[in-house]
């Protein structure tokens, strides 16, 4: 199989004009992903985003995650506090909620999806900023 690189450099070129970090294209047998490593974590599921410049601040945030329960975001999309702009937060730091609460929304594809908490408990941490791009897994809120 012959790879066009004229395919790759334009998959490359859409990356940079739209700002994306990642593009795919799936012609009949073939696939082409074209991916970039853009040096910035913040979307990252992993420990990763969390890291900081400061060795404290790391371990600060490796102490939560050991010592709470974390509730991670079910899809892709863009996260958000609350059910429309100005409107009360479904959650803050010191809240009690229950199993089944919303505990913020994904919007993904136009769709606004609910995402429960898969636990009670009272929220001791907002890991994601209003409006923030979240990933598959990436961790919204901890609890205690």
């Amino acid at each position: 199989m012959k790879i066009d690189k004229k395919i790759i450099k334009e998959l490359n070129e859409y990356l940079e004009e739209f700002n994306l970090t990642e593009i795919e294209i799936t012609d009949k047998d073939t696939k082409i992903k074209v991916s970039k490593n853009t040096g910035s974590n913040i979307n990252q599921p992993s420990m990763v985003a969390y890291n900081s410049p400061t060795e404290k601040s790391i371990s600060e945030s490796s102490q939560s995650i050991k010592t709470g329960i974390e509730i991670t975001s079910p899809i892709i999309g863009t996260a958000y506090h609350a059910p429309e702009p100005g409107a009360k937060k479904f959650i803050e730091v010191g809240k009690k909620i229950k199993k089944g609460d919303t505990i913020m929304i994904v919007e993904a594809m136009k769709t606004m999806n609910h995402v429960p908490s898969s636990s009670d408990g009272v929220v001791k941490e907002i890991c994601i900023d209003d409006g923030q791009p979240v990933e598959f897994g990436q961790t919204l809120i901890v609890l205690e």
